[in-house]
This record gives C-alpha cells, sequence and structure tokens, in this order.
C-alpha cells in the first residue's frame, strides 16, 4: 500500500515508521525545512513542498496512493489537504488528525474526510471506559462518524444478563462485535449468554446510540460518554 502523509513532525514520522514497519510505502510531506529528517525515517520518501498545493500532489502523485493521511498540527492544513486529496485526486481513503476538539465537526465526507482522529476524545473515551459502568462510551468513528465503535461496561442489574446473545434484539442496526470477560477478548456466540461485568463492544450508527444506551443500562445518566438527548445543541464553532 502507498501512502502520503502531510506533515513531517513527531506525529508523522512516528506513524510513517509503523507504516514502513509493516511493508508499507511511505512519502512525507512538509513545507518546513527543518522537519525534512531523512535519516530519522530512512525507509520514507521525502518532498519538501505545501502539502495544500495542487501543484505539490500533482509532484507526489497523490493519485496513486491508496490513503492521504494529514498529520500536521494545524487543523486548516489538515482539512485542505484532505479535500484535495479526495475531491481533486480520489485518493480512496483519508484520515485526518484533529488537533483541536472545537473543530472536530468539520471533519467530514464533506472536507473530503474518511476517519477523523481526535486524541483528546480518544484520551477521554479511555478514561471513560475504564471508570464506568453502565454508560455508553464513544471509542471511534467510522467514515465521517456514519459508524461508531461504542463500549458499554453491563452493570449487573442490566435485563439483558443471562440473555442469549441472539435474543438480545438490540435497537436499530447495532452489531455485538466482541465481548470482554476476565481481561480477554471473546466472540460473540448466539447461543452464549452476556454477564454483568461484561465489556460489550458494539459498532452501531449515531442516531441510535441513545437507544443501544437505554435498551441494556435503563436510566443511567450517561452526560460523561458524550451521548445525550438534547440534539438541538448547535456545535462550537471553532473562532
Amino acid at each position: 500500500m502507498r501512502v502520503a502523509i502531510a506533515g513531517a513532525g513527531n506525529v508523522g514520522r512516528s506513524i510513517a515508521r509503523e507504516l514502513i514497519a509493516n511493508d508499507h510505502v511511505v512519502l512525507l510531506i512538509d513545507r518546513d525545512p527543518t522537519a525534512i529528517k531523512p535519516d530519522s525515517v530512512p525507509g520514507a520518501e521525502w518532498l519538501l513542498a505545501d502539502a495544500c498545493e495542487v501543484e505539490t500532489l500533482e509532484e507526489a502523485h497523490i493519485e496513486r496512493c491508496d490513503v492521504a493521511i494529514a498529520a500536521t498540527g494545524d487543523d486548516k492544513v489538515n482539512l485542505v489537504h484532505s479535500l484535495l486529496a479526495k475531491t481533486e485526486f480520489a485518493v480512496p481513503r483519508t484520515v485526518a488528525r484533529v488537533n483541536h476538539p472545537s473543530n472536530e465537526w468539520m471533519f467530514d465526507d464533506v472536507w473530503g474526510v474518511d476517519v477523523a482522529v481526535s486524541t483528546p476524545r480518544l484520551m477521554s473515551a479511555l478514561v471513560e471506559e475504564a471508570v464506568t459502568v453502565g454508560d455508553l462510551v464513544r471509542l471511534f468513528s467510522f467514515r465521517g462518524g456514519k459508524s461508531n465503535l461504542v463500549e458499554m461496561t453491563l452493570p449487573h442489574t442490566s435485563p439483558a444478563v443471562g440473555v442469549r446473545i441472539a435474543e438480545l434484539n438490540l435497537p436499530g442496526d447495532a452489531v455485538l462485535v466482541a465481548i470482554i470477560r476476565d481481561g480477554a477478548a471473546r466472540a460473540p456466540e448466539r447461543d452464549a449468554a452476556v454477564e454483568g461485568g461484561d465489556e460489550l463492544l458494539f459498532v452501531v450508527d449515531p442516531s441510535h446510540e441513545m437507544a443501544l444506551a437505554h435498551h441494556l443500562a435503563p436510566g443511567v445518566h450517561r452526560d460523561r460518554a458524550g451521548i445525550d438527548d438534547d440534539s438541538d445543541d448547535e456545535p462550537e464553532r471553532p473562532a
């Protein structure tokens, strides 16, 4: 797989090393001469140029890439690079780093972003996942937020405890993809029953998250999971 990474800072170089270790071909692009450090990622290709310029992306032959990653510390740059890669060069998959949570609402398919990675959200989700029982915690969004990976530690009082997986009757399109019990992950089996204390991982449409939460843990307060019933709030927009 060929991957272009806009931003050759610490984040971009770390991603490049991981991808190269997995036998992928990587091109790092940065307009800052001090960021061009070929010795830091010996297996990568390097390009000193502005990743938001069409001419740069033409020179990089980004249309030949399978994935374009926008990993700079500037959200505006990450959005513009993703938009150009997707709309002008038809790159199949774009991944963009979100630096400021208030800008996260923009990182969707309108701006050419297939996957948005927000470090603050991920860290918050991991904290919530570790300490909450009965709250539905959003771990990750796929394809511009059209499906989410969510987690719930099932309370012992849940009406789902003891119910066969085949009979859970999950709302909407929710799919149970894994159960973590006693620290070990296992695939859900139709005839097996869920137990109190199980960590359940689901893939679900965002519009069905609240219904899923109420179905598994009725009455549990969910503000900390970032899932509430008030859908009228306007998203915070960057200044």
